[in-house]
């Protein structure tokens, strides 16, 4: 399929494709395997997407591309940005958390030509033959390394088994110290590297820049939340060692009037999605979070990112901060240290930070956007253009005081300004979405 890269870029708020990505666009034209490390936050998912899509045919039936991540959180990234590309080409979101007897009818009528799925969750297609992979040209295995860290050693050797291909690409945001060789069994020859991590300094190239917050106390609560109060409620994600630290802190900055929500490997996959909507459309400004959220999101709004406790390994360190500065974005790292706590040595240069003025008598600044939920989705012919319709003509709203509206396959989210919420709850009770009844309300917390 021929691209347009201008348009592409156009689309995606960018000027031009950095040095990384022009390298990964000319060697995933080549047949061939191609090994790519590239920091956290460079731009990997535009890298290979470019080049993956000269690669198909979008006038095909068959499945010829297959993108395996390890998280949901990183699939659901990916099907993002090809749907902000806007291609002909047909393509499918596959992982756990939702039936898969829903996904196995999308894939009968869809026929998508390019999927992005977690590891289980595709080879569960596979061992019921929802998914014939006799025709895929490119297997994509990104962040390969955190992959086999989540224990799907076993289900890549089933893709890597079943996939004929000799174009096989792995992508990681670390040096491996061994690639194992069952991921390159399919591919041409010795696979091409491109390594940009040498050419990376840990502050992405100066874009990042780290500040030193000291705590005169052990519990670094207080301070957390006064820093928070000065960033006057720029988006920010606050990095805790621990489940039971998401929740104490969360609700330590709720409670002091923060719009923070919480983002955990132990919560159900619904309530982590509704948090991480919360934060992308502005209806939260604080994202309190284990290392589950240090890789596999893209927010670029990002400006601020806190390590509550200080990471262990620099490979953390490096993760975390690249949640920020996304897409050549600027943004700051804050480490915060107790009285007995130094910082780690791959840290040590961070600039100790000066309070502005006016700090001690910050307070929250409220989150812009309030949520609607409303009970109704793809699965019932809802599109954006129906639920901006409903909002504008039932509900008085006008276009500029809506945001990020998002639907699923049986429900929609609508971003609107908190100003606008109760008048709105008022106008649209009772009415109906496109000729249907049903439930909706702002969504809960």
């Amino acid at each position: 399929m021929k691209i347009q890269i201008d348009e592409i870029l156009s689309r995606l708020g960018l000027e031009s494709l950095t040095d990384m990505q022009q390298e990964m666009y000319r060697a995933g034209k080549q047949r061939g395997g191609v090994v790519l490390l590239s920091p956290t936050g460079s731009g990997k998912t535009l890298a290979f997407l470019l080049p993956l899509l000269e690669r198909l045919d979008e006038n095909a039936d068959t499945l010829q591309a297959v993108v395996v991540v390890p998280t949901r959180e990183l699939a659901q990234q990916h099907e993002d940005v090809l749907k902000r590309m806007k291609t002909p080409l047909r393509h499918l979101c596959l992982y756990g958390g939702r039936p898969t007897m829903q996904e196995h009818r999308v894939l009968r009528q869809l026929r998508p030509q390019l999927v992005v799925a977690t590891p289980g969750r595709l080879c569960d297609h596979l061992d019921k033959q929802n998914i014939q992979p006799a025709g895929v040209r490119v297997l994509v295995l990104d962040e390969f390394d955190k992959c086999l860290e989540l224990g799907f050693r076993n289900e890549i050797e089933q893709i890597a088994g079943a996939v004929s291909t000799h174009s096989v690409w792995l992508l990681s945001a670390t040096r491996a110290d061994e690639i194992p060789r069952f991921m390159l069994l399919t591919t041409v020859g010795i696979p091409v590297t491109l390594d940009f991590l040498k050419e990376a300094a840990p502050q992405t190239d100066g874009r990042i820049h780290s500040f030193k917050v000291s705590s005169p106390q052990p519990d670094k609560l207080e301070t957390a939340g006064r820093l928070l109060a000065s960033l006057k409620g720029e988006p920010a994600i606050v990095f805790v060692a621990h489940r039971e630290s998401v929740e104490r802190v969360g609700h330590y900055l709720r409670e002091r009037g923060f719009d923070v929500v919480a983002y955990h490997g132990g919560m159900e996959q619904m309530w982590r999605e509704r948090a991480l909507y919360r934060f992308r459309c502005g209806a939260a400004n604080v994202l309190v979070s284990t290392d589950l959220a240090a890789r596999g999101l893209d927010i670029p709004e990002v400006r601020a990112v806190v390590h509550y406790h200080l990471p262990l390994r620099e490979e953390d360190y490096t993760h975390r901060n690249g949640r920020t500065a996304r897409w050549q974005a600027e943004g700051n790292a804050y480490l915060l240290t107790g009285p007995a706590e130094t910082l780690p040595e791959f840290a040590a240069d961070a600039t100790p930070y000066v309070w502005p003025e006016g700090a001690e008598t910050a307070v929250p600044v409220p989150a812009r956007y309030g949520v609607m939920y409303i009970g109704r989705g793809k699965q019932d012919k809802l599109s954006k253009a129906d639920v901006l319709g409903f909002l504008c003509k039932k509900g008085g709203l006008k276009a500029a005081q809506i945001g990020r509206i998002d639907v699923g396959p049986h429900y929609a989210y609508a971003a609107v300004l908190r100003s606008q919420l109760r008048q709105l709850l008022r106008r649209i009770a009772g009415e109906k979405i496109k000729g249907m009844r049903t439930l909706v309300e702002e969504m809960r917390k």
